[in-house]
This record gives C-alpha cells, structure tokens and sequence, in this order.
C-alpha cells in the first residue's frame, strides 16, 4: 500500500522550540500520520520540499483526556517528526508572521 507524501505529513509544528531549532539546527518539525514510519517521512519530505534530508527523529504521543461538564472524551493520538535538512538546505514555511 503507497501513500501520497501530502497523506504522510499533515501540518507543520510551529512552536517556540521549533523555531529555534529551525534557526539553530536547521531541523523542521512536522505532525505526521501516526501508522508511518521513518522512511516514509523522509520521501515525503523530500518529495514535497526538495531538499534533502540527513536525519528523522519520531515521537508518539497519547490523546489528552478532557472533560466537558459531565462528560469526558479523550483528543486523537499523534505523531511528531523532527526533520534535520542537508547543509545549504531550506525549507520556508512561514517567515515573519
């Protein structure tokens, strides 16, 4: 089963830290679908950015339970890739918001 690469990565993570590595390390953070692997973000990435890439680190993460009243429900899991890019490589996501 192939995935598209725009179906692998959902949304870029853009937080304090990751800005910081970003300038630093010249590492981008990306939410990825929780089922894919290493390989598949590095294709994916290099596939929509054109870059390339030296090194993907994951973390997965539980859905917070939160509570509503009376009720309680619980947020969706969720995957997080550390992208490092190659030297002279760069990928411009949003500058100066």
């Amino acid at each position: 089963m192939s995935r598209s690469p725009r179906d692998i990565i959902i949304r870029p993570l853009m937080t304090e830290k990751s800005m910081g590595q970003k300038e630093e390390l010249n590492t981008v953070t990306f939410q990825v679908r929780c089922d894919a692997n290493k390989i598949e973000v590095r294709s994916a990435v290099e596939t929509i950015f054109n870059v390339k890439v030296v090194d993907v680190r994951t973390a997965s993460f539980q859905g917070k339970l939160k509570r509503m009243g009376r009720h309680q429900g619980r947020r969706p899991d969720w995957k997080k890739a550390i992208v490092k890019l190659a030297p002279g490589h760069k990928i411009e996501l949003v500058e100066g918001a």
